[in-house]
This record gives C-alpha cells, sequence and structure tokens, in this order.
C-alpha cells in the first residue's frame, strides 16, 4: 500500500522539480554570476549584485515595501478579525452567502479590480461625484500613499478572513460557555480563550497578507501613478526595462530570504502562544 501510495507522488514531486525547483537554481546562478564583453568566460562567478543591492536607494525601497506590507497587513488585521467573528456567529446559510461574497472578488483578474479603484478614488471619480453632492471639496487620493494603502488592503482582505473565520468556527462553544460560568467577563474570555484559540489563523492570514503584500508591484504601478518605487516593481524594472536579470535574480533571491525568515519568525510566534493559549488563568 506504501509502495503503491509513493508511486503516485512520483508525479507531483517532478512537477515540483520542474516548476520550483530548476526556477530557483536559475535564479539563483544569474544572481551569482555575471557576463562580461570580451570576456573569454561566458559566465564570471561574483557577488557583486548583492552589494550593489544594499545601496542607500535599495535599502529605503526595501523599507518603504516593508513598512507597506506592515500597514497593510494591520489592516486587514483590524478589519478582518471582526468580520471573520461576526460571519462565525451567524446562521450557517448566511455564512455561506457572506463567504461567497469575500470570494467572489477573487475570481476577477487583481489588475482589473485595481483599474476599478482609479475610476473610485479619482479627481473625477464616483467618490468625487459623491462628496460634490454634499457640497465637501475632494481633490482625490489616486496616485498617493493612501490610495495605494487602500488598493492593497481591498485585494488582500479575504486572505486574512477566511484563515480566521475557518478556525473561529472550529472553537467548541462550551468552552466559552465554561469561561463564563467560571466568572469570566467577556474582554477576559475573548483575550484568554477566544484569541488564543484562533492564533492560528491569525498567524496564517498575517502570512498569506504580508507575503504577496510585501513583493506586489502591479497595486503600487497602477495606484501610484507609477512613481511609488516598491521593491516587486524594482525586480520588474531589472527584468523587464532594464534587462538586468543578474541583479534583479539577487533582488529576488534577497527577498525570498527575508520572506523565509519572516515566516519562520511567525512560525516559532505561533508555537510560544500555542504552549500557553487556552489556558483559564483567571
Amino acid at each position: 500500500m506504501n509502495k503503491s501510495l509513493n508511486r503516485l507522488s512520483y508525479p507531483y514531486l517532478l512537477w515540483t522539480f520542474i516548476m520550483i525547483v530548476i526556477p530557483f537554481f536559475l535564479i539563483f546562478i544569474y544572481s551569482v554570476t555575471s557576463s562580461k564583453e570580451g570576456s573569454p568566460v561566458i559566465f564570471q562567478f561574483t557577488f557583486d549584485h548583492y552589494r550593489e543591492f544594499f545601496s542607500p536607494s535599495n535599502i529605503n525601497i526595501l523599507n518603504k515595501s516593508i513598512w507597506l506590507a506592515f500597514q497593510t497587513t494591520v489592516y486587514c488585521l483590524i478589519l478582518g478579525y471582526p468580520a471573520a467573528w461576526i460571519i462565525s456567529k451567524i446562521n450557517i446559510r448566511k455564512q455561506n452567502a457572506i463567504i461567497l461574497f469575500f470570494i467572489l472578488p477573487m475570481w476577477i483578474n487583481m489588475l482589473l479590480r485595481t483599474y476599478a479603484w482609479q475610476i473610485i478614488l479619482g479627481r473625477s471619480g464616483i467618490l468625487s461625484t459623491f462628496f460634490n453632492i454634499i457640497n465637501i471639496k475632494y481633490e482625490g487620493i489616486l496616485y498617493t500613499d493612501s490610495a495605494v494603502l487602500i488598493g492593497m488592503v481591498y485585494n488582500f482582505i479575504p486572505f486574512m478572513v477566511l484563515p480566521i473565520f475557518t478556525t473561529l468556527i472550529k472553537i467548541d462553544d462550551n468552552l466559552i460557555e465554561a469561561a463564563y460560568d467560571l466568572g469570566a467577563s467577556t474582554k477576559e474570555t475573548f483575550l484568554k480563550i477566544i484569541f488564543p484559540l484562533s492564533l492560528p489563523g491569525v498567524v496564517t492570514g498575517i502570512i498569506l497578507v504580508f507575503l504577496p503584500a510585501v513583493s506586489s508591484f502591479a497595486i503600487p504601478r497602477l495606484l501610484g501613478g507609477g512613481q511609488y518605487v516598491l521593491i516587486g516593481n524594482l525586480i520588474e524594472k531589472q527584468f523587464y526595462l532594464l534587462g538586468n536579470w543578474n541583479f534583479g535574480s539577487a533582488i529576488a533571491i534577497i527577498l525570498m530570504i527575508l520572506i523565509i525568515i519572516s515566516m519562520m519568525f511567525m512560525k516559532k510566534t505561533d508555537e510560544l502562544k500555542s504552549r500557553g493559549g487556552g489556558t483559564l488563568p483567571w
């Protein structure tokens, strides 16, 4: 039985090797090599591309990307956790309908959803028309930091709501009732029972939001007007505009390392919280 299962896994292992391992290996090779015209050696081993990244301008871009991804994650958590909690407490038929509303926009191409925000946030857009009706002056926030943040939160908030909702509906109601019976207040019950037990969903949501947000390039380019350069835009520029695949690959490797470190940190935090969560210390 085990041998047959192992054989069934071979196509998936082959697919993983072709689609993940080989591309990663090629990106790594590009990041540590360079080609120079007139040189007898086609590819020369070098770390110059990594050293080039640590210039003040590139570090500022990285910091800005991490800060925007952090803001996006925080806002998605602030808005997503209450939404997931409310959905988990309503009738199951209504739950399915509301979850469908969260999923439906994800079926539409992200570029189209982001273009829609251009129409909403522009000076002559829907928001401007609404404010003009109620006699409020509106200059438009398109091509600003706020517009980029709104677009990021809108596109990534379903990735926060769904894992938290999945965790919340698995919490046994008897635990909450037991907490109330033992004299815990609503605040204590949430902080010491509900939130600790929902941490796996919170951690998953944070990872699912932060990782694509820190490397996003389409949303900042469309809502930032091309003047909002993040780490994803920098990688795109190196590959598609400048043709500098070596430097672009080095940036991608550095970003991947930062993402892996972030995931390890979140996993370690979740493990530490899990050991102390779910107790009744009052």
